[in-house]
């Protein structure tokens, strides 16, 4: 399958003259982002499903680092930057990478976003297309939840509040992962666990509800008009091939990945397969390179 052949040109900012290590704090529309900032080149912006933070990304940062720039937030209510409100929205979160890119100075980037990333990452292209210079969504979907969603969305925050990230975990990790990779990767297991069960729970709880609150971005995809890779796992369940198939139908020139072997957290379970996908977009004319 084909990624689109047109050139957009070279309109990326490197690192800013002050450097500040790969960890960093800046405050965006009223809230401290924790993020990572890492190597030099074209800017890739990584956007963490939920309810996962920057760490999510490490194995792409390392293999990426040498090439390109890596900016990983910790979105809105997860990880280590808190959500002041009890609805974090998909728009918020768009707007606080926004805020964040023109701080680096960085006029356009390639957005990679996964699961709830993906959300985001269709918010940031909806509101600022020319600042999208490429777009990776994998493990995520357009359609907006159906009411019976909405309710279980509801129903997984206020177990939250009441019980905190242990039962979540333990509830979600079957759905994020493959059953050979609950057997047989344990450190993956782990690193997911252990995501999940830092997170704050009424961060969690607004990313939730932010999440239940998106729009239907269908009637966005034609729109879409940067070079595209759309990437599944084929054992997720969560947002199967279908959702993936029905966005690369609609992205005009889009990339299709399909991993095998692989759940919802596909860069987590196959790196090395994700890493040469992601990797060979970033290379084809008309790319991100």
């Amino acid at each position: 399958m084909q990624g689109r052949t047109e050139n957009h040109g070279d309109h990326f900012s490197n690192r800013n003259a002050v450097e500040s290590g790969p960890v960093r704090r800046i405050k965006t529309n009223g809230v401290e982002t924790v993020f990572e900032d890492e190597g030099n080149g074209p800017a890739i912006v990584l956007l963490h499903g939920f309810p996962f933070d920057r760490t999510m990304w490490r194995d792409q940062v390392e293999w990426l680092r040498s090439s390109y720039r890596l900016i990983a937030p910790d979105l809105r209510g997860l990880g280590e930057t808190r959500s002041p409100g009890e609805v974090a929205t998909m728009d918020q979160m768009a707007r606080d990478v926004a805020a964040l890119l023109d701080q680096l100075e960085i006029d356009r980037a390639i957005i990679c976003g996964l699961s709830m990333g993906g959300y985001v990452a269709f918010e940031f292209c909806h509101s600022f297309p020319a600042r999208v210079h490429a777009l990776v969504l994998a493990g995520t979907r357009a359609p907006a939840d159906s009411e019976q969603e909405k309710e279980s969305r509801e129903r997984q925050t206020a177990r939250m509040l009441a019980e905190g990230m242990k039962g979540i975990a333990e509830e979600t990790l079957p759905k994020l992962l493959t059953p050979e990779t609950l057997m047989r990767k344990p450190e993956v297991v782990k690193r997911v666990r252990e995501m999940i069960e830092r997170s704050d729970p009424n961060g969690a709880a607004a990313a939730q509800r932010g999440m239940a609150a998106r729009r239907d971005y269908s009637g966005d995809l034609a729109q879409i008009n940067v070079p595209t890779l759309i990437v599944v796992g084929r054992e997720d369940s969560i947002r199967p091939v279908g959702d993936a198939e029905f966005l690369h139908r609609r992205i005009r020139n889009s990339r299709l990945e399909i991993i095998d072997e692989a759940a919802h957290v596909s860069n987590l379970e196959q790196p090395e397969i994700f890493n040469r996908a992601l990797g060979a977009f970033l290379q084809t004319p008309g790319g991100a390179a």
